[in-house]
């Protein structure tokens, strides 16, 4: 029921990503009448792939988190983060308040032992395919010890996603030589440099879209900044590369001849394709949606649940804490 269109997103989008998977179950989570109503809509009806679970409440966009874990306990995003914890579901998606979503599923489900706090990670295009950020806004002050649970557990995910039997895994900072960054950012990168993982030390800004990393590790309000400016600059591509096409007859009919290359260009870069942040850390699978999602965005983030509920995510991460830790 969150986001900032609600069912008229989440209902179609739920519809196609059951044409699109035939191996997923949805459970639409709301006020069963307007579900019902959207349903129909598309000529739909509950089956035993698509089923409908009453919640008489919901989360406003603006809601305190605080006061709506408190107060909303029969909320659409606490019954559905509720399911994930009986395991009558295996992931759970949101396009709601990212403060509640974040605060409800970590008094439901728990962080990992081992995780202070849990961290929004998502994955931004780049020429080795993409690279895994974290954290994206959750935590705006972080420790030393915390940055480095980030980073085993964005190491985590991406070998479980990408395939990578050792993914790169950098802590961005203003410079890659040793000496550059705050003390907090040094001293992760020493408890980085000794353990296990696949450190390869300090990364900058442009070094994200390159092939140098896989995962890239950050503090809640640095990768907020970063993720934002990402969608801003492509938004400012598309608009240029449209203004120079339509300037005249000429750059309209160059622009024509061009069209099959700037679909696959604008392809590549299009934000949907990337939207759905996990909520690293849990002892459960939980999607992060953006608020503004389309239909296509939405799909893509029930797809994104479904790769990690079946490569069991938070089992993984809590296996590599583990190990780390008895180090």
């Amino acid at each position: 029921m969150g986001g900032d269109l609600g069912p008229d997103v989440t209902v179609p989008a739920a519809l196609r990503a059951l044409r699109e998977l035939d191996d997923v179950e949805l459970i639409l989570v709301g006020d069963e009448a307007t579900l019902k109503e959207h349903l129909k809509k598309h000529s739909a009806t509950e089956s035993k792939r698509l089923r409908i679970r009453h919640a008489s409440e919901i989360v406003a966009m603006d809601e305190s988190p605080a006061l709506a874990l408190r107060n909303k306990k029969d909320s659409s995003m606490r019954v559905a983060i509720n399911l994930v914890k009986s395991g009558e579901a295996q992931a759970c998606v949101s396009a709601g308040n990212t403060g509640a979503l974040m605060a409800t599923a970590k008094f439901v489900l728990k962080t990992i032992r081992g995780v202070d706090r849990p961290a929004i990670c998502t994955a931004l295009p780049s020429l080795g395919g993409h690279t895994h950020i974290l954290d994206l806004g959750a935590n705006i002050d972080c420790s030393a010890s915390q940055l480095f649970q980030f980073a085993v557990m964005g190491s985590a995910l991406a070998h479980a996603v990408d395939g990578g039997e050792q993914p790169r895994v950098g802590i961005l900072n203003v410079g890659a030589e040793a000496i550059k960054g705050s003390p907090v950012v040094k001293e992760a990168g020493a408890m980085l440099e000794s353990s296990d993982l696949n450190y390869i030390g300090f990364v900058e800004g442009d070094d994200i879209y390159s092939d140098r990393v896989d995962v890239v590790v950050c503090d809640g309000f640095v990768g907020n900044v970063l993720l934002k400016t990402s969608e801003g600059l492509a938004k400012m591509i598309y608009a240029y590369l449209k203004e120079e096409f339509l300037r005249n007859p000429l750059t309209k009919l160059a622009g024509l001849c061009a069209r099959p290359v700037l679909k696959a260009f604008l392809r590549r870069i299009d934000k949907r394709r990337y939207n759905g942040a996990s909520l690293l850390g849990l002892k459960g699978v939980v999607i992060k949606s953006h608020g503004g999602a389309d239909e296509v965005s939405f799909a893509n983030a029930i797809k994104i649940a479904r790769v990690e509920a079946r490569q069991n995510i938070p089992e993984r991460i809590g296996s590599q804490v583990e190990t780390l830790l008895s180090q």
